[in-house]
């Protein structure tokens, strides 16, 4: 090819340039005129199956303004509850419902989430659209046999192929309905209502208010947060997907039928993560950092090449013939439980808000405390037999097919009740570590923590069931409180009788107590045992 001189090259070049710019000045101008509408939005045509969608975004203001609950479509007004916003279930409602009921409880810590969280994010949320026809049997919109001549949905297409264009959201002619995504929606609305009032009512899951508030001038305060800030948040945008009520060509009752299976796949393919993976991944939560932190780098934990792992990092349980030592969600509710006695603003100012994550001065001396409370829990004689013995051995009970010691050290419950113990004793006690383990290295080497299943055993009734034969969680604080006693943290003769009554309690099986001995006994003849 012969070569072409530069000196025409260049003009060539700028000639393309300038129309390429011309032709985005142009494209940009015209997006100008008819983004500048109320009535339309600029959308992106998706299909996946037989189901058309069309996704673009809008603000978080407009998502609480013109979005409805899907219990408020007319199709299921005759079973609304207007004060909790959800379908009333019975024979007659029972085929209509879409949606689970809504949990109000959860609009505070949502919006405490978006009004505080520096990496808020919602994912898009589904809406229905639907028009005043759809609900008119005799509307012109349906033919003689009750089908639909056109979409309850109206696009007009900018492209050639039809996948980009605007959608009509007038307000005369357009309702929407969240479809998945109501929670956020409840969520969004109480946090315009809180930055319009300056506050809002907590409540209960049936929107019963408490008597408390979540305010700005808290969210200020606490979290710090600036009021130009909070005011900026209806600005914000979210993703949002739209689909018709009903499609051209469908009966009313098919139209009901399509979205509601919508719902269903939407929610069914959404499983929720288990505990043990909020605990890997939260990143708000002192605790489970430190949590994760020690399970990875801990000697008593951690993986290595020449061992079975001792961390389950997904289940909250461990099964009988695991050979983990504990599970991730243990081991964080450890963290908690020891170190909420020392760090209590890591806990949120209100249950079932959002924690803010701590300082990394206070992370690194969170991780420092609870690593030695593994270096003194990996002294103790039942956990040094670990380099010998695999768990299942020491977890199992002795009836269990091949026996074991069934010691408490070897169930998440036992770990967690000790953790809750040793920071009382440490933290508000003001207790030496190392004086406590001194008692506890005995305690364990005489057979304390083993044997959980006899009679003889302080756990018995409290960590073991012996109804039922399997170890029992609802017994965690007592032991807590008895593991302090034993430590000699308990003074209050109040207190300590307050604890001999809840212990034999806890051993009465069918309105007969069991005493250490085996037999049946009064509950007043169920005594402490001797402080180490």
């Amino acid at each position: 090819m012969e070569n072409i001189p530069t000196e025409q090259i260049l003009p060539l070049a700028n000639q393309y340039i300038q129309e390429e710019n011309g032709d985005i000045e142009l494209f940009s101008l015209l997006l100008d005129k008819y983004l500048g509408k109320r009535d339309r939005i600029l959308v992106q045509k998706t299909e996946m199956g037989d189901t058309q969608a069309y996704v673009g975004s809008v603000t978080l203001e407009w998502f609480a303004g013109r979005v409805h609950f899907a219990s408020c479509l007319p199709l299921l007004q005759q079973k609304y509850n207007a004060q909790t916003q959800n379908i009333e279930i019975n024979a007659d409602s029972i085929d209509e419902i879409q949606q689970r009921p809504l949990d109000w409880s959860r609009q505070a810590p949502l919006v405490q989430y978006l009004a505080t969280g520096k990496h808020h994010k919602f994912p898009p949320v589904l809406v229905v659209i639907n028009q005043p026809w759809v609900d008119n049997y005799n509307a012109p919109e349906w033919d003689s046999q009750g089908r639909a001549i056109k979409s309850s949905l109206e696009f007009s297409p900018l492209d050639k192929d039809s996948t980009f264009g605007l959608l009509n959201i007038s307000e005369e002619n357009v309702t929407i309905y969240a479809l998945d995504g109501q929670h956020r929606l409840m969520g969004v609305q109480g946090l315009m209502a809180l930055l319009k009032t300056g506050k809002l009512q907590r409540s209960k899951k049936d929107k019963t208010p408490y008597e408390t508030f979540i305010t700005v001038d808290d969210l200020i305060e606490k979290y710090y947060v600036s009021s130009a800030y909070l005011q900026n948040l209806p600005k914000e945008k979210i993703g949002i997907e739209f689909i018709c009520a009903v499609a051209a060509g469908e009966t009313r009752e098919e139209a009901r039928r399509r979205v509601r299976s919508i719902f269903v796949h939407v929610n069914l393919m959404a499983v929720p993560l288990s505990k043990g993976q909020l605990a890997q991944l939260n990143e708000d939560d002192g605790f489970s950092i430190v949590a994760r932190k020690i399970a990875v780098t801990h000697p008593l934990l951690e993986q290595r090449e020449d061992r079975k792992p001792r961390v389950n990092w997904n289940s909250a349980t461990v099964a009988a013939k695991s050979t983990v030592l504990t599970t991730l969600q243990a081991v964080k509710e450890m963290s908690e439980r020891y170190l909420g006695q020392k760090f209590l603003h890591w806990k949120p100012l209100d249950k079932g808000l959002i924690p803010m994550r701590p300082e990394d001065e206070e992370l690194y001396e969170g991780i420092k405390d609870f690593h030695k409370l593994f270096d003194f829990l990996a002294t103790l004689g039942s956990y040094k037999i670990l380099e010998y013995e695999d768990t299942p051995q020491l977890r199992r009970f002795s009836f269990e097919k091949d026996g074991g010691e069934g010691n408490i050290l070897f169930r998440p419950v036992g770990q967690v009740a000790l953790a809750q113990a040793l920071g009382i004793l440490v933290f508000r006690k003001g207790l030496s570590p190392k004086d406590i383990f001194k008692k506890l290295r005995k305690y364990d080497q005489q057979g304390g923590f083993s044997g959980m299943e006899y009679p003889k055993s302080l756990w018995y009734g409290v960590l073991y069931d012996p109804n039922k034969k399997r170890v029992q969680v609802a017994g965690r604080d007592l032991a807590a409180r008895l593991l302090i006693y034993i430590l000699d943290g308990i003074q209050d003769q109040i207190e300590r009788a307050e604890l001999r009554q809840d212990l034999a309690k806890a051993r009465t099986v069918e309105d007969k107590t069991i005493g250490f001995d085996g037999k049946f006994v009064e509950p007043k003849e169920v005594g402490l045992p001797s402080v180490l």
